[in-house]
């Protein structure tokens, strides 16, 4: 039986993404200092940004604060959401992923379905390990 908490820290990856990946992003011409956004744009984009951290850090204090299965599902749903609601963000009305002249449909994939498989595998692994004992 494996005593070392491997799911929590897989899900923590996850978390630590969450919480600095919009800021690696979206810190720079093509978005927050993107004179071509209108401020409300700008706006939003700081809330997003925002969310992610504060999603992140909730995520890990949630895994690490007691571990239970409690605060296992807790932090892997609030893992997983700045993901899913990225991918459904895709479902607005003139919603795309990314401005013209950029033509890529959907180049957060890349990061979006990996985290939420590397979530779900951390979740399992983890639940399994509680459930040993």
């Amino acid at each position: 039986m494996s005593r070392k908490p491997w799911g929590r820290a897989l899900i923590s990856v996850v978390s630590l993404v969450t919480a600095a990946g919009p800021y690696r992003a979206d810190w720079n011409e093509t978005h927050v200092k993107n004179p071509a956004w209108p401020p409300h744009a700008k706006f939003h984009n700081g809330q997003t940004m925002s969310l992610g951290l504060a999603l992140g850090a909730t995520s890990l204090w949630q895994l690490w604060r007691r571990p239970t299965r409690e605060g296992l599902d807790a932090g892997a749903t609030v893992a997983s959401l700045y993901w899913l609601t990225q991918i459904s963000a895709l479902a607005y009305p003139g919603s795309k992923a990314v401005d013209p002249p950029g033509t890529a449909k959907f180049p957060q994939a890349v990061v979006a379905f990996p985290a939420l498989a590397v979530t779900a595998l951390g979740y399992v692994l983890e639940r399994r390990r509680l459930a040993r004992g």
